[in-house]
C-alpha cells in the first residue's frame, strides 16, 4: 500500500507551478519524441529561476540525482517554460527551452521543481519529500509514493501526459489538478485567450451529460464515420483513431458531431466517410447534443497515417451513463430489436426502437395502477428505448400560414411537400411490433430528449437505399384463425372496431368549419371550427369509406359493434343515415343484403343529450338473427350523470339463423377518453397512468354493470358480450369494476402478447370484448387483428397528399387508428 503523503510545501499561491509532465517521448506509439516538463509562470511579473532546478525521482525511488539546472532562465510573466528530457526514435518533434537530459517513466514517477540546484535527500525525506521548504511545486504521478496534496495524479502512458486545465489551476493537490490528455508542450508566452488548444475528442466529451470544455476553441483529429451534407444536419461525425469495438475504460466517448457552420455552403470536401481530417472549432451543446462547431476552412485533411476505427458492439446500454460513453460513435446494433413507435415516422422521418423482441408497454396494460408491476414496466421502457432516425432534421409535415406559398387564402401550407419520408412504405411496412435487423453500423446520437441511432447517411424515402436495418413484414390478410379457433372451431364471429370519426356530413358543407390541408392546398379533414369531424369533402370521404369497407369485409364477423359513427340526428337527419351509408357502401363491395344495421333504440335520449359521435351495431342476416328491438342506456345522460359526457351503451340480442343456438346479448360501449377531465372528483389526471376522467370511467362501467343483467334477463339471453372502446388499458379501474361483476376479457385470455392501441410508442389495449361466464364457456378463441395501430399515420385517409409519395391505398391498413379484437363463439353449449 502506497504511504500517506501529508500536505506537502507547495502553495496554491506559488508564482511557477509544473503545468504538464510528459514521460513517453520516443517510445513506441509516443506521441512526441523527447521527455519534457512544462513550467508556467502565473504571476504577471518575470520570475528568475537562474539558481533553480528540475528533479526527478522514480515513483518509488529515493535518489533525486537526475536534475536539470535551469541557470540563466527568466520565465516572462505569464510565460511557459519546456524543459526537454530524454528522447527516442519515436514521436513528433518538439522544441524545447531548455535542452535537459531527464529520463522519465512514460507511467509513474516524481517530479519537483526546487528553487536550489542541490539534489533533494531522498534518503531522508524517502515518501515526504514534497514537505520540504525548498520544493516550490511537486507532482507525482501513477503509482507514486509522494505527491502534493491529498492523491497523486494519474498514471499516464506513451501517448499520454499529466496537465493542469486551460487556466493551470493551481490547488496544490495533484489528485485534482491534473488529468490525463494528449501532450500539449507550449513553448513561450501562452497563447491569446481563445487560441483554439489541441484536445483529444474524448476530452471534448468528458464523462458527463454536457462537455467539460463548452465555449473553449479546440482542435481535434479523427476519422469521419459519418456525413449528413444535406438533410439539414449539415455535419458529420468523427471518431478517435484506432478506436473500438469496445468504449473506453474512462467513460468518456471517443467520437463527437462537428457541426459546419454557414449552411448554405457545402460540406467541406474533407468530410468524407472514411476520412483523417483534423478541425478546428468551440464547443458546444446543441439540445444535448455535444458538438464542435466549425467552418469549412478548419475542416482540413489530417494529412497523416491512421488506424481505422471499429464499430462499438456492445450491448445497448441500460442507463443514460452508459449510452454517454458511445454519444457520438459508430455503433452496431446487436440482438433483437423491435418496432414499438411508427407516430413520428410521417412527421420527422423516425422510428421508436425497443430493445427486445417485444414493444415498450403501458404499464397499465400490465399492473394495475400504482402497483409494482406497472412500476416495474415504466423502469422497463426506459432500459429499452431508442430512436431510429434518417439522419436530417426535415419536419415532413411542417406547415406555414404564409399567403405567399398559399395561394391567397391563409390557410396551413405544407412547406416540405416535395419531400418523402424514411421508413414509410406499403411494399415494405415498419409496424410497431416488428423485428427491426441491423446489417450496418449506426452512430450513437442524443437530440431532442431521445437517444438515436443516425444512419451513417441520410435516408430518403421512398426507396431507403442507405437504411442500415430492415424490417420484418407481419401484415396479414384476415384475423388469425388459429387465435381465434383455439378451443374448437367458432360457429359465429363477433367483433369491435372504432371507425375513426365516419362522418358523411363533411366539413365543406358548413363554411364555418376550418380544415387540414394537403399539399394542393385542398381539405383533406375537419380541424376546427364546427362540430362535423372526419372527412373534409367527397373525395375524402371516399377513400375513408373504401377502407373502412376493406377492413370490415376482410374482418368477416357476423356481428361488429362499431364506435365514432357520426350521430346524423345532431344535423337534422334520421339518426343513422351515415351508419346506413356504410352499410350500403359494404353491400355495393360484396352483395346486396350481406350486411343489415340495427336500427337506433327509441330508449335513447333526446339529441340534445347525444354526442355528435355514437355507437352502432351492423351484422349480417345470413348468419345471425335479431331477437326483438335495439335497446340502450337512455335515462344517464343528463349534465352529472354517468354517460353525460360518453356515448351511451346500446344492446341487441342474437342468435345463430340455423340450427340449435343460445341467445347473446351483444353490447356496445365507447367511455369517455383519457384526454380531458370530467365533471367527477378524481377525473383529474393523477398521474397514476389511466390518464383524465377515471372517476368518469368508473362511473360508466358500475352503471354499465348494473343495467346489463336487467336487458339479458328479459330476452332469455344467457349470454352477454361486451365490446367496445373502453378508453381504459387491460389493468385499469374501469375495467376492474366489470371483472369483479364476473366479465372476463377475452383479448388478454385468448391473445395475451398483442395489443388494439400504440400511444407515444406504448402499446396497449383500449378496446376489449367482455364475455359473462356463459359466453366465456361458448367462446372458442379472439385475435387482435393489428391492421391500424401500429401503422404509419402517412397511411391514412387524413394524410392524402401530404407527401409527393402516394400512400393512399384501398386496402385495411390505417382505416383507422384501433384494431378491431374478434370473438369467436360457438352456437350452443350444454
Amino acid at each position: 500500500m502506497a504511504p500517506t503523503s501529508a500536505l506537502g510545501a507547495p502553495s496554491p499561491g506559488a508564482a511557477v507551478v509544473i503545468n504538464e509532465v510528459y514521460g513517453g517521448g520516443g517510445n513506441s506509439g509516443a506521441t512526441f519524441n523527447r521527455d519534457f516538463i512544462e513550467l508556467v509562470n502565473k504571476t504577471t511579473a518575470a520570475v528568475d529561476l537562474s539558481t533553480w532546478s528540475v528533479q526527478y525521482a522514480s515513483a518509488a525511488g529515493t535518489s533525486w540525482s537526475t536534475k536539470t539546472n535551469l541557470t540563466g532562465v527568466t520565465i516572462p510573466a505569464g510565460g511557459r517554460v519546456v524543459v526537454g528530457g530524454a528522447s527516442g526514435a519515436n514521436g513528433a518533434p518538439i522544441t524545447a527551452d531548455v535542452d535537459g537530459g531527464i529520463n522519465l517513466s512514460g507511467s509513474a514517477g516524481k517530479v519537483a521543481l526546487v528553487d536550489t540546484q542541490t539534489a533533494l535527500p531522498g534518503t531522508t525525506c524517502t515518501d515526504a519529500c514534497s514537505d520540504l521548504p525548498q520544493v516550490v511545486d511537486f507532482v507525482g504521478y501513477g503509482t507514486a509514493n509522494d505527491w502534493a496534496g491529498a492523491g497523486a495524479a494519474p498514471g499516464t502512458a506513451n501517448a499520454t501526459s499529466v496537465s493542469r486545465n486551460s487556466t493551470s489551476t493551481n490547488t496544490a493537490n495533484n489528485a485534482t489538478d491534473f488529468t490525463v490528455g494528449t501532450p500539449t508542450p507550449g513553448a513561450g508566452t501562452p497563447p491569446p485567450p481563445g487560441t483554439p488548444v489541441p484536445k483529444t475528442i474524448a476530452e471534448v466529451q468528458g464523462t458527463g451529460s454536457t462537455s467539460p470544455l463548452v465555449g473553449q476553441n479546440v482542435i481535434v483529429k479523427g476519422v469521419v464515420t459519418a456525413a449528413y451534407p444535406t438533410g439539414g444536419f449539415h455535419g458529420f461525425y468523427l471518431q478517435t483513431q484506432g478506436t473500438g469495438p469496445e468504449p473506453s475504460a474512462s467513460g468518456a466517448s471517443d467520437g463527437v458531431f462537428v457541426f459546419q457552420s454557414g449552411s448554405s455552403t457545402p460540406l467541406d470536401a474533407d468530410a468524407v466517410v472514411g476520412n483523417y481530417v483534423e478541425v478546428t472549432g468551440k464547443v458546444s451543446e446543441f439540445s444535448g447534443l455535444t458538438e464542435v462547431t466549425a467552418a469549412g476552412a478548419d475542416i482540413v485533411d489530417a494529412g497523416e497515417d491512421f488506424s481505422p476505427v471499429q464499430a462499438l458492439t456492445v450491448p445497448w446500454p441500460i442507463t443514460d451513463a452508459g449510452r454517454e460513453s458511445l454519444e457520438g460513435m459508430l455503433f452496431q446494433p446487436t440482438g433483437d430489436y423491435t418496432v414499438t413507435n411508427t407516430f413520428g415516422t410521417n412527421q420527422f422521418g423516425e422510428v421508436g426502437l425497443a430493445v427486445g423482441d417485444h414493444p415498450l408497454l403501458q404499464n397499465t396494460e400490465v399492473g394495475a395502477p400504482g402497483s409494482p408491476e406497472a412500476a416495474a414496466v415504466v423502469t422497463d421502457n426506459a432500459k429499452r428505448a431508442v430512436t431510429l432516425d434518417d439522419g436530417a432534421s426535415s419536419n415532413f409535415t411542417a406547415s406555414s400560414f404564409a399567403t405567399s406559398t398559399c395561394g391567397t387564402r391563409p390557410i396551413p401550407c405544407l412547406l416540405n411537400a416535395d419531400l418523402t419520408p424514411a421508413y414509410v412504405s406499403n411494399t415494405k411496412p415498419v409496424r410497431v411490433g416488428e423485428a427491426a435487423s441491423f446489417s450496418a453500423p449506426v452512430v450513437v446520437d442524443y437530440r431532442f430528449s431521445l437517444w438515436r441511432f443516425q444512419p451513417t447517411a441520410q435516408v430518403v424515402g421512398p426507396d431507403n437505399a442507405t437504411s442500415p436495418v430492415s424490417f420484418e413484414n407481419t401484415r396479414t390478410a384476415a384475423p388469425d384463425t388459429a387465435d381465434i379457433n383455439q378451443l374448437g372451431t367458432a360457429d359465429l364471429k363477433v367483433a369491435s372496431f372504432n371507425v375513426l370519426n365516419y362522418f358523411t356530413d363533411l366539413g365543406d358543407q358548413d363554411p364555418t368549419c376550418l380544415a387540414y390541408y394537403d399539399r394542393d392546398d385542398d381539405g383533406v379533414t375537419v380541424r376546427d371550427g364546427c362540430d362535423r369531424r372526419g372527412a373534409w369533402d367527397a373525395g375524402d370521404l371516399a377513400r375513408q369509406t373504401e377502407k373502412e369497407v376493406s377492413a370490415i369485409t376482410a374482418l368477416d364477423a357476423d356481428v361488429v359493434g362499431l364506435m365514432e359513427i357520426e350521430n346524423s340526428a345532431k344535423f337534422g337527419h334520421p339518426r343513422d343515415t351515415a351508419l346506413a351509408a356504410l352499410v350500403a357502401a359494404l353491400n355495393a363491395k360484396v352483395g346486396a343484403g350481406t350486411w343489415a344495421f340495427v336500427p337506433s333504440s327509441t330508449d335513447l335520449p333526446s339529441a340534445d343529450d347525444q354526442d355528435f359521435i355514437t355507437s352502432a351495431i351492423i351484422y349480417q342476416p345470413a348468419k345471425v338473427m335479431r331477437v326483438d328491438r335495439s335497446r340502450a342506456l337512455g335515462d344517464q345522460s343528463g349534465p352529472t350523470q354517468a354517460f353525460g359526457n360518453a356515448r351511451e351503451p346500446i344492446a341487441q340480442t342474437f342468435k345463430k339463423k340455423t340450427g340449435k343456438a343460445d341467445k347473446f346479448l351483444f353490447v356496445v360501449n365507447h367511455f369517455k377518453s383519457k384526454g380531458s377531465a370530467g365533471p367527477f372528483p378524481g377525473d383529474e389526471d393523477t398521474g397514476d397512468g389511466q390518464g383524465a376522467s377515471v372517476t368518469s370511467r368508473i362511473l360508466q362501467a358500475q352503471a354499465l354493470r348494473d343495467w346489463v343483467p336487467g336487458v339479458a334477463a328479459e330476452y332469455g339471453a344467457k349470454a352477454v358480450v361486451m365490446a367496445g372502446d373502453y378508453n381504459s388499458y387491460t389493468m385499469e379501474d374501469p375495467l376492474d369494476v366489470l371483472y369483479r361483476a364476473g366479465y372476463t376479457d377475452v383479448g388478454s385470455t385468448f391473445d395475451p402478447s398483442s395489443y388494439s392501441y400504440s400511444f407515444s410508442g406504448l402499446s396497449g389495449s383500449l378496446d376489449h370484448i367482455l364475455v359473462n361466464d356463459h359466453a366465456l364457456r361458448m367462446s372458442t378463441g379472439a385475435d387482435h387483428w393489428n391492421i391500424n395501430s401500429g401503422e404509419s399515420v402517412a397511411l391514412e385517409y387524413s394524410r392524402y397528399n401530404y407527401h409527393s409519395t402516394d400512400f393512399h391505398q384501398s386496402g385495411p391498413y390505417r382505416s383507422s387508428d384501433h384494431d378491431p379484437v374478434v370473438l369467436g363463439l360457438k352456437a350452443f353449449v350444454q
